[in-house]
């Protein structure tokens, strides 16, 4: 070597499984940065950045390059850090772990001796993307040591719907949001980044129910409703007819919001049909449903039977009821929603007291009836303190779970899980529950697990060092979305009279709600597997 002449000295960051949740302490398992994605699209991998005193400069292209030119947008996020007290149960554990994902900036990724960086990237493709081999190089630098590592995406020649195939609805909030950013929720700004949240949801192909909360104003004459469609429609209507994305995305259900007391039953009839015949002008065709009284107790029966007599005298829109087989309440529901615990038996101490199949619960019901599930604190434990039974503890564990302190696979299981079960749809109850009980930077504990109800994090210019409000994603919503996609794979699979093949593969995924695969190298196979499959049959 030449006098003078100092070669830099390698850095030694790698990529990492989007599946494999990285801890401070515990150097992740190294994997090759190769992508494969459908049209329409998104596939993340993780760069794990050591610990070190001085901050990591990242120099991220904005596009991967491919056949003649073609360009793949490249996307990065830095991993932020939520601190765990108390386990959601002994699947989970306390310390440090990744969630939040804020927008990479030109700014350096800093780390300490304890705690790693991480940077999540994601590369997402339209349905016009053309199909081939797309590569970059992202180069990161750390003092005098410097790392290229080779990032490679197949965008393979078959799409998936941009609009998911299995229809969904989680919970959001517009005075939660408000709250968790400090705004006035009866603001234009609050209503603006209200919407910017339910984009983000409908990019990672979840619909939204609840919202602002607000039905559209109404006035009766002669029994007839008179509705002002105007404001529900600047709210609404992007997201119902498929232009709030490039992708074409809409929502999957729409959920209408009761009157208040002060209506009589025939009024909100009248109201709802008005609605639905709205709905059917406009050309929207997913599940419009009303929720009832949520997890119904038997003194709250007669509510329930109230309201479905409401629904029922407008056609076209569902009465939807979380609730576990009840024959006393089953005929109210057109939408029997049951916890994910009720569709798989298990031994020892049951979390649900008449677990039946998706298929057996349909013919309870009747005709024209759909079956969807909801993830509960069944699937991790209700209790804020430990069960120190191991069998009532057991019961608890091992569930697909939205948990932050439980393994990725159990986070995307969701999706899989939906194809072997045949239910007809996903609630779930919100995504912003931590922006009204506290700081969501500081916890995310509620219901006795860390994160059930929470999917984003105020994303506030003093946190980001903004201009603007803006709604942080994580960790948890990208495995959610993952499962969606894997969920589109085997139903088109099961399309191209495969369906057999379809759930041979899958079992090496989920065999249970309670028996998933933790290993993510197995699900990189099934995807693989899946993707020749698919392919073998164009």
């Amino acid at each position: 070597m030449a006098p003078g002449i100092l070669l830099a000295a390698t850095l030694a960051a790698h990529f990492v499984s989007p599946l494999v949740k990285v801890r401070p302490g515990q150097p992740p398992p190294e994997v090759d940065g190769r992508l494969s994605l459908a049209r329409n699209e998104c596939e993340g991998i993780q760069v794990f950045l050591p610990p070190g005193l001085e901050p990591t400069r990242v120099e991220l292209p904005a596009a991967l390059e491919g056949p003649d030119g073609a360009k793949l947008p490249l996307v990065g996020y830095q991993a932020r850090w939520i601190r765990v007290t108390r386990p959601s149960n002994s699947a989970g554990g306390t310390g440090l772990w990744a969630d939040p994902l804020v927008p990479l900036s030109d700014k350096p990724v800093r780390s300490t001796k304890k705690e790693p960086g991480l940077l999540y990237l994601e590369v997402c493709a339209p349905e016009a993307q053309r199909p081939g081999t797309y590569g970059a190089s992202v180069r990161l630098m750390q003092g005098q040591q410097v790392k290229s590592l080779a990032l490679k995406a197949t965008v393979q020649p078959f799409a998936i719907p941009a609009t998911s195939s299995l229809p969904n609805t989680f919970g959001i909030s517009l005075y939660s949001i408000a709250k968790g950013h400090g705004i006035d929720s009866e603001t234009p700004e609050a209503r603006a980044l209200l919407a910017e949240y339910v984009r983000e949801l409908l990019r990672h192909r979840v619909s939204a129910h609840g919202m602002d909360m607000t039905p559209p104003p109404v006035r009766f004459e002669r029994g007839v409703a008179k509705v002002d469609f105007e404001a529900w429609d600047r709210e609404l209507l992007p997201f119902l007819s498929g232009t709030a994305l490039p992708s074409g995305a809409r929502f999957t259900t729409l959920q209408l919001h009761d009157l208040g007391k002060s209506s009589t039953e025939a009024e909100k009839s009248a109201y709802l049909r008005a609605v639905r015949a709205h709905l059917d002008a406009k050309g929207f065709s997913g599940d419009v449903f009303f929720y009832a009284k949520d997890e119904p107790r038997p003194e709250d029966y007669p509510l329930v039977r109230a309201q479905s007599r409401a629904v029922r005298g407008a056609k076209g829109v569902r009465t939807l009821v979380t609730s576990a087989f009840d024959r006393r309440l089953a005929p109210e529901a057109d939408i029997l929603a049951p916890p994910l615990n009720c569709f798989f038996e298990r031994s020892g101490p049951q979390t649900c007291t008449a677990p039946m199949s998706a298929a057996a619960l349909r013919k309870k019901l009747g005709r024209d009836k759909r079956v969807y599930w909801y993830q509960s604190c069944l699937a991790h434990g209700c209790a804020d303190t430990p069960i120190h039974d191991p069998k009532v503890e057991r019961a608890y564990t091992g569930w697909a779970s939205y948990m932050l302190d439980h393994p990725a696979p159990l986070n995307r299981a969701m999706g899989p899980l939906a194809f072997i079960a045949g239910v007809d749809g996903e609630l779930y109850f919100n995504t912003v529950m931590a922006f009204h009980n506290g700081d969501p930077w500081e916890s995310i504990w509620a219901f006795g697990g860390n994160g059930d109800g929470t999917f984003f994090y105020p994303g506030t210019p003093e946190r980001l060092g903004v201009q603007r409000h803006a709604p942080v994603t994580s960790l948890r919503l990208k495995h959610l979305r993952d499962g969606l996609e894997d969920y589109e794979y085997l139903r088109l699979l099961e399309q191209r009279g495969q369906g057999k093949a379809a759930r041979e593969w899958v079992r090496r995924l989920a065999r249970s709600g309670y028996e998933i695969t933790l290993d993510p190298g197995e699900w990189a196979a099934v995807r693989e597997g899946l993707t020749r499959a698919i392919n073998a049959r164009e």
